[in-house]
């Protein structure tokens, strides 16, 4: 019997070490998420010198969320531009969460800058769009879901042949499939409603220079277990293709 292959998720980032040392990082939940679906888990730091695996060795990828911008252009960043246009010809399944919803956007020809009515944050209602009724990853979710956001940056324009899953009245590219096996997710599934405070009880500053009050998005924070759903639900699809590969080879 064949051995499963990891799920790679790519640390693109790291919470704040206030936050980290009290509930864990980005990688810790999104792991949790995934070993619920029942994947082996395995991270790598694309700041490390290291390269990352090739696709085709992996069942899937998950590209975190980051504190960095994807149109800075980061050396980091960019080298794993050709990696995820190899995974994603390979139908290696790749789910990209956030900052790695908009570096895959970008990988794959699409446009990505600041939002111009500027920061998304708190527990939002994303609305499913038609396509995402048959969508292997979102089928099973509600027409209208609560997910988790923030963001500053945005997919301006989706990558050619990107089919849109997912939006709301501010984001309207929340979820987008290229092909058979490869996501975008600018919401956050793997972001609990204690660990977006914890973002919150530090922006009162920023946001109120945007016209935004964090302790009135804070007081209307709450759990989204719809959301979180899509994390076990991509590792139990990169298992299958997995198993459905090794039938056909």
């Amino acid at each position: 019997m064949t051995s499963p292959r990891p799920l790679l998720i790519v640390q693109t980032g790291r919470t704040h070490d206030h936050i980290r040392e009290r509930l864990g990082d980005f990688d810790d939940w999104i792991a949790a998420g995934l070993r619920a679906g029942g994947a082996e888990v395995q991270t790598h730091d694309p700041l490390g010198d290291t390269p990352p695996p090739a696709p085709e060795t992996l069942a899937g990828i998950v590209l975190t969320g980051s504190h960095a911008m994807v149109s800075e252009r980061e050396t980091w960043s960019e080298a794993l531009v050709p990696w995820l246009q190899q995974a994603v010809r390979a139908e290696t399944p790749v789910l990209g969460i956030c900052y790695g919803h908009q570096l895959l956007a970008h990988a794959l020809g699409g446009e990505v800058a600041h939002h111009p009515e500027g920061v998304e944050i708190g527990t939002v209602r994303v609305q499913r769009h038609a396509a995402a009724q048959t969508d292997p990853l979102l089928g099973a979710l509600p027409d209208e879901f609560d997910a988790q956001a923030t963001h500053w940056q945005s997919v301006r324009r989706l990558p050619p042949g990107a089919v849109l899953l997912a939006g709301n009245a501010h984001e309207p590219h929340h979820a987008f499939r290229v092909g058979p096996n490869a996501w975008g997710v600018q919401f956050h599934p793997e972001f609990s409603a204690e660990a977006l405070k914890a973002y919150l009880d530090g922006l009162g500053p920023t946001l109120a220079h945007e016209g935004r009050d964090a302790a009135q998005i804070t007081s209307q924070l709450k759990d989204t277990p719809e959301a979180a759903s899509v994390l076990p639900r991509f590792a139990r699809l990169a298992l299958d293709n997995q198993r459905n590969t090794h039938r056909r080879d």
